[in-house]
């Protein structure tokens, strides 16, 4: 792919929704795929020529996201040793219990979890993106809810599908 502008017309989505899915905050996956698509641009003659240029986008993203984590986590242990300084809590367990359980799907099966639940595409796009039948959507949207509800507890399939 050698035009910017379809490239990122073709990832910044799915990018973005995966970065969500790790850092569990929607603006800041934001953020960091938009970060990462402007580095590429101004490298795009050079990662244009990549085998897998989104991977290339996919890590600088995934490296932002996780330097940004790490400034916020000695931001927050300078602030809780100061006085009168309110301490901003962490993400909420289950969503830390939501993201470790995604996780430990198989990558096919957590892309369509999170393509579909968390990004709201339809089966159709899912399965066009991805290249197989909807059947093989479906089939992957259940075997993971199947499996989070393994480890999250029934309420999980309760909550989300009752």
């Amino acid at each position: 792919m050698t035009d910017f502008d379809d490239f990122y017309a073709a990832y910044y989505a799915d990018l973005t929704v995966q970065l969500y899915a790790y850092s569990g905050d929607r603006h800041e996956a934001q953020d960091v795929v938009q970060e990462a698509f402007c580095r590429a641009l101004a490298r795009w003659r050079q990662v244009s020529r990549y085998d897998d240029p989104a991977a290339w986008v996919r890590r600088v993203a995934w490296n932002l996201a996780t330097s940004r984590w790490r400034r916020i986590r000695v931001m927050r242990a300078f602030h809780s040793r100061q006085r009168g300084e309110p301490v901003i809590e962490g993400p909420e367990p289950d969503r830390i219990a939501l993201i470790g359980a995604l996780a430990s799907l198989p990558a096919a099966q957590r892309r369509a979890m999170v393509l579909r639940y968390l990004a709201d595409l339809p089966v159709a796009e899912i399965a066009d993106r991805e290249g197989v039948p909807e059947g093989t959507v479906k089939s992957w949207l259940h075997r993971g809810r199947v499996a989070l509800a393994a480890q999250l507890g029934p309420a999980y399939t309760e909550e989300t599908h009752a």
